[in-house]
This record gives structure tokens, sequence and C-alpha cells, in this order.
């Protein structure tokens, strides 16, 4: 007797999903759980607030008393994370059912309430990763967004409240490449920068942001019987364009730019459609001359950008840094354009 083929395809899909969906509904109970019991723990504290280390005390009473009959969960650490993640999320309407327990722990880490927005909107938004999450935050990418953004224009991307219409509010200055494996200290040419990324697609993707799509590695393009390579093509669906990137682990230079600007030209004309967005280039290099990329390029143009990408995550000190340098030269410019 025939059946149809599909229909074990299809039960094994609705089986499939619906252990996620109970797994997801399980891990949101225990997330409201310990929303609960640290509420109850803070208002007990409350009630004897005028008794000295009343607080301290109650956490080891309450790990004493629940840890032998539920386990390592209630440890003096976890019973205060229950309390501290009240206290950062007093209102349960606010708790997000696609958000694990372990990205909320995460969370627990972010030290300012638009950073801990942020990171929600996107995680939410793009399906992110116990990993991807903790990826993110460590590399620091609210920061890396408000070297070139405006904090509101951020937080709004983020939550879907407005589209991107810029490259510069997407693209990222410096780029972090520590997934891809290779030493700083190394010698190693364009090619291997390559087929690292094209290895680690998938976190190279992360590391770009929303939108991207792969389209091509060594794009052959023909001009006149001259024949060129692309390093990467992708696509970006919410800027609807292409985007360009070229790869230097050497100095940049003002040739690497005008080849970048021609390959660019190039999509404009030939490959891009009526409807599509100007093409992006993205030069990634190891060093970055801003005063090269500033003099070789027109004013106010906003096709071709410059990212320096780096093997090592930073430390919050050099990336504090980077944002004060930045912001400090933000401000000489525009003090300069009010005494002219």
């Amino acid at each position: 007797m025939l059946v149809n083929k599909s229909v074990i395809s299809d039960i094994k899909t609705i089986i499939v999903r619906s252990k996620d969906n109970a797994t997801r509904a399980v891990d949101h109970q225990r997330t409201l759980m310990y929303w609960h019991i640290g509420k109850r723990i803070f208002e007990e504290e409350q009630e004897g607030k005028h008794r000295a280390d009343y607080g301290k005390f109650l956490i080891k009473y309450l790990s004493e008393q629940l840890q032998p009959e539920f386990g390592s969960g209630f440890s003096t650490r976890q019973i205060n994370l229950y309390r501290q993640f009240y206290r950062t999320f007093e209102n349960v309407h606010t708790l997000y059912a696609q958000l694990s327990w372990s990205q909320y722990k995460l969370l627990l880490s972010v030290d300012s309430q638009d950073k801990r927005a942020f990171y929600i909107a996107e995680t939410v938004k793009n399906n992110w990763t116990v990993r991807q999450l903790e990826r993110q935050i460590y590399s620091s990418l609210y920061e890396r967004l408000l070297l070139s953004n405006d904090k509101e224009s951020v937080l709004a991307i983020a939550r879907n409240e407005k589209q991107p219409s810029d490259a510069k509010e997407i693209i990222k200055d410096p780029m972090f490449l520590e997934f891809l494996g290779l030493k700083r200290e190394a010698s190693y040419y364009e090619r291997d920068l390559e087929n690292a990324i094209i290895t680690h697609l998938q976190d190279f993707l992360l590391e770009l942001g929303n939108g991207f799509s792969f389209v091509a590695r060594q794009k052959r393009i023909h001009i006149e019987g001259d024949e060129f390579f692309v390093d990467l093509v992708f696509y970006n669906r919410i800027l609807q364009c292409f985007v360009i990137i070229e790869m230097k682990t050497t100095k940049l230079t003002h040739q690497d730019i005008g080849q970048l600007q021609m390959y660019v030209n190039y999509y404009d004309r030939i490959e891009k459609l009526p409807h599509e967005n100007p093409t992006i280039g993205i030069l990634l290099c190891a060093n970055k001359n801003d005063a090269v990329v500033k003099f070789t390029l027109p004013e106010r143009q906003k096709q071709i950008f410059a990212s320096q990408y780096e093997l090592y995550l930073p430390s919050e000190q050099q990336l504090l840094e980077e944002l004060s340098k930045e912001l400090e030269s933000f401000e000489e410019k525009d003090n300069k354009l009010k005494d002219s």
C-alpha cells in the first residue's frame, strides 16, 4: 500500500517543534519562578531592614533550608542571583518568553538599563543563542555602535522602531574577528584571512550585523578585457544593496581605496537593479590611516568605509578609552563648525 512520504517528515517536524515549544515554556516558568523568589526575598529584607546584616543572614538561612531538598540551584550565590534578577527587572510583564534563564543571567552583568534594553531587543529580533548573546556582550557591540551613532538611533534600530537608512548605522569600526583563531603575531596573507572568514561564516555574519547574507567570494569581474577578483560580496536586505568587502593584512594605501571604488562603481553600473540602493564598499584592514581615507575619497561620500579588524576582544577599559577619544574628536569638530 502506498503512503505519502511527506507524512513522516511532517510528523517529525511537529514533534520537534512541540518539544522545542515545551522546553521554552518550561524554561520561562523557571525564569518566572526565580523572579518570584527574588521578589519574596526582597520583601522579607524590607521587613527586617532595621536589623543589621539581616539580608546576609536571610540568604544564608534560605540556602541552608532549601539546598538539601532542592539542590545546588539554591546555593547562597544562586539565591543572591534571584534577588538581583528581581531588582534588575522589577516588572514581571517585561520578561520575554523568548529569552532563557541563561540569557537573563548574562544580562545581569550588563551595567546600564539602555545597554540591557539594546541586547534584549537584539536577542529577541535575531533569535540569538546564549553563546551568541555572550559574544556580543563581551565584544561590546553596543559601545562600538555608539562610536558612530547616537544612543537613541541605536536603541530605535534594535527595537525595530526605525530602519537603518545609512550604512554607518550598521557598519562597525573596529570589527572583532577573534573567532577566526588567527594569531596577531603570526604573518598571514589576505587569502588566509578570507579562508578563515568563509570557515567561520556564521560568526562573521553575526559580527557584520542585521540583514547580511553571503553572495560570493573571489567574484570574477571583466572590465574591457581585464580580469579582477572581488574578495567577498554580501547583500544587505535592510539597506537593499550589495556590500563588497576587500581585505588588507598590510597597511592601507590610497591605491586600495581606489581599487575598492572601482568595484563599487562596477556593481552600481552593472549588477545593481533599478530599485536597489547604491553599493557599499568596506575595506577590512589591519592598520587604518584615517587621513589617507579622508583625502582619497570625496567629502560627504556614503559608499566607501574603512574598518580596522582586531583578532582579540578588547578589555572594557580599552573600549572606554576608544569611545572617549571618539567623543573628544566629535566635540572638536562640533566646536570648529560653531566657530566658523
